[in-house]
């Protein structure tokens, strides 16, 4: 399946003017979206109290409350809509988040900023010769499935760049995703709109000096599994796994935008920055 829709600057003034045009236009039609834990449900009533619920087929937008696992559950399930995301913390850490608050949540929101977002399409080749398909807004990644070491060949863009690397595993990470995952396993943080994309070995036993790399977000990589029946892959794109993995390739999908939506001064691209100064 190819999406085909993107989303410009433009388009996103033109939807804000929209929103609030004047005093008397259509107040904002708000979809809220909560995960299962107690404080997410709590306000999301709240909210839904105070605001309305709006149908999902007639919003101007998506509130997700919780984390950031439930933020890409949301981008994850609403792809096709087109639809701004603003999250609302309601976890720990929530670095796609932001602060909770329930005062003027409509004003917040059309003062927003906009980070636009490509994920990774990943394309899995199974030892038994099926292909699958899927998205990926952090990462796509690959581990091995027994005690033994995957062997994996790292092409990228046609080259061979690894022609085996011994390891736990490997991944490639969006910038959104660099600071998950990626940032683990010893991988560097990119700053949203850098246009780069990390590709970081697990636990990489050899070449021993191999840390990864990092691409321009046009590269395609073609990850092999060298001996996939005797040293069995997984291959995932976020939370979506595809188990006996022979061959994998991934590439941005620059005909997708996602747009999340932030405070502004709290955009992804200035955590990204703070957080390569954290000790």
């Amino acid at each position: 399946m190819r999406w085909q829709f993107c989303f410009s600057l433009a388009d996103w003034v033109s939807w804000r003017q929209s929103i609030f045009s004047d005093e008397d236009s259509t107040p904002m039609k708000i979809h809220f979206s909560a995960s299962t834990h107690d404080v997410a449900q709590d306000r999301l009533d709240r909210l839904v109290a105070r605001y309305g619920q709006q149908d999902i087929d007639t919003a101007d937008c998506i509130v997700a409350l919780g984390g950031d696992g439930h933020m890409l559950h949301v981008l994850h399930e609403t792809l096709d809509r087109n639809l701004p995301v603003f999250g609302l913390n309601c976890g720990r850490l929530g670095f796609l988040m932001n602060h909770f608050a329930s005062d003027e949540l409509p004003e917040r929101i059309a003062g927003a900023e906009s980070a636009p977002i490509h994920p990774l399409r990943m394309t899995v080749t199974g030892a038994d010769g099926s292909t699958h398909t899927a998205l990926a807004i952090n990462e796509v990644s690959l581990l091995r499935q027994t005690h033994n070491a995957a062997h994996i060949r790292v092409e990228v863009d046609g080259k061979h760049q690894v022609e085996e690397l011994v390891c736990d595993g490997i991944l490639l990470a969006t910038p959104v995703g660099s600071t998950a995952y990626n940032l683990s396993a010893h991988g560097p943080v990119v700053p949203l709109g850098a246009g780069l994309l990390a590709l970081t070995p697990i636990s990489p036993f050899r070449p021993r000096r191999w840390r990864g790399a990092l691409l321009g977000e046009t590269a395609t990589v073609c990850l092999s599994v060298l001996e996939p029946d005797f040293r069995p892959v997984s291959a995932s794109a976020d939370s979506t796994e595809y188990r006996h993995a022979a061959k994998v390739e991934i590439a941005q999908a620059h005909d997708i935008t996602l747009r999340l939506l932030y405070d502004p001064g709290y955009s992804l691209a200035e955590r990204a920055i703070t957080e390569q100064f954290r000790v």
